[in-house]
């Protein structure tokens, strides 16, 4: 990416944050799902850190075994401690190790990003937690190990389950949600935590974040077939359900359902809806006498017209600039253009590029 890179410096000229890398991901074949949450990840500061961190305090080890996580670590530090600015860099080895740990991402058909995100995240947090207890008697271990709740599965959020030890992953992307029934009959609540590390949302046309995190926030009347067992009537009764965010996450990721099985047509259907992002968001009634303000600073977007096919970027906020990465390529975006993203208003439209997973940073809970 000589050239490219030499275009992205001249651009940014003297405004290059001092000590920032851009660096394209070469393609090994359809791996843009992977290079676009990649990007996504690299530009969540708190999460690189930790990552740094975990390479600095890991690479004198001495036949310490390749996993997802060193390939990771490895590959971050690659970018961060480049002697360059910008250039392209070969997730060559990352990609096997995904390939070797799961067989759903080996072959060369179009994957999908949420799918990895989820498999990365969840793959990071076995690993950590598998470390701890290993180093648990070590007074020596650099870990500093909390309890945490556990709560039950459910379908709409990516649950953490079976969980004793708080990790950096957990720091950064998660959050608690409470489930809420209300028994029409005695009036008593009865209210379940659960975890998670991205909320999947279902989208309407023409709509917005905020009313998409509205609805799955609603309340859901319980009746018919549906009726819900009553510990204190000790019987089904017609009720009120509803999920709300009880502890909002450090980084909120939202991942829009795009992906729609149609029955009529017998296979899933991407939903071009025009859904807006704001780049401020801030969620209210989400945690008692307080509201919480997060940043838009990742855009993974889905260029194409189906789920089988297409392509991945990612769109990132960096030292107040937004870039573009898609794949070995980098460029200066302005602020303005994330909105081409959003959708199209209409149901046929030349556009294909639509914002797929959202990341938010909590404004008002770092450190």
């Amino acid at each position: 990416m000589g050239a490219t890179g030499s275009k992205l410096e001249k651009a940014l000229g003297d405004q290059f944050p001092e000590g920032e890398r851009y660096f394209g991901l070469e393609n090994f074949g359809n791996t843009c799902y992977c290079n676009s949450v990649l990007q996504a990840l690299y530009f969540c500061v708190p999460f690189r850190e930790h990552l740094l961190d975990y390479y600095a305090n890991n690479k004198n080890v001495g036949e310490a075994e390749e996993n997802l996580l060193t390939c990771l670590a490895d590959l971050f530090n690659q970018i961060s401690s480049s002697r360059r600015k910008t250039g392209v860099i070969a997730p060559k080895r990352f990609v096997q190790r995904v390939k070797k740990q799961n067989e759903l991402f080996r072959s060369y058909m179009h994957q999908d990003a949420h799918e990895f995100l989820n498999f990365l995240l969840n793959e990071l947090v076995d690993i950590l937690e598998k470390e701890a207890n290993d180093a648990k008697d070590s007074p020596e271990t650099p870990l500093q190990l909390e309890k945490i709740e556990n709560g039950p599965a459910n379908p709409q959020v990516n649950v953490v389950q079976n969980e004793s030890l708080i990790t950096w992953v957990h720091e950064s992307f998660q959050g608690i949600l409470t489930n809420e029934t209300r028994c029409l009959r005695c009036e008593t609540v009865t209210a379940r935590d659960e975890t998670f590390f991205d909320l999947s949302v279902d989208i309407e046309q023409n709509s917005s974040i905020t009313s998409c995190l509205k609805n799955f926030s609603s309340m859901e009347t319980l009746n018919a077939e549906d009726k819900f067992f009553c510990d204190k009537c000790c019987s089904l009764q017609e009720a009120q359900k509803r999920m709300k965010i009880k502890k909002p996450p450090n980084v909120l990721v939202i991942h829009l359902k795009r992906f729609k099985y149609i029955e009529q047509l017998g296979r899933h259907k991407k939903l071009t809806y025009r859904v807006t992002f704001p780049i401020e968001l801030k969620l209210s009634n989400t945690v008692e006498n307080a509201d919480s303000e997060y940043s838009l600073f990742a855009i993974v977007v889905h260029v194409g017209s189906g789920p089988n096919h297409g392509h991945y970027v990612s769109l990132v906020k960096s030292h107040n600039h937004w870039l573009l990465f898609d794949d070995e390529n980098v460029d200066r975006y302005d602020e303005s253009t994330v909105q081409t993203f959003f959708g199209s208003a209409q149901e046929y439209s030349s556009n294909t590029e639509h914002g797929y997973i959202l990341f938010y940073e909590n404004l008002t809970s770092w450190n």
